[in-house]
């Protein structure tokens, strides 16, 4: 399986966008500081992911939330209406 995700910054409130094949491990990667996008932004929530069976899909998934626009928005919406 393939995953894009979001981690929320717990020192900025501020959301990173990410793609990995192995999320549990790249999750701890981002926690350790190994990440340099996010070892300033510690420490970090995994918030979203979704899981797809193709690479490529998982990564047009990313490429079309960081380009900000309503597919990302959505999301954001959603996700803050969970508690």
């Amino acid at each position: 399986m393939y995953y894009t995700y979001i981690l929320k910054s717990q020192k900025d409130d501020k959301y990173y966008i990410g793609f990995s094949s192995d999320l549990k491990k790249r999750f701890e990667q981002h926690t350790l500081g190994k990440v340099n996008a996010t070892k300033n932004r510690r420490p970090l929530k995994l918030i979203y992911y979704e899981a797809y069976q193709t690479e490529n899909n998982a990564r047009l998934r990313e490429k079309n939330l960081k380009k900000f626009g309503s597919a990302y928005s959505g999301l954001i919406k959603r996700i803050k209406m969970v508690p």
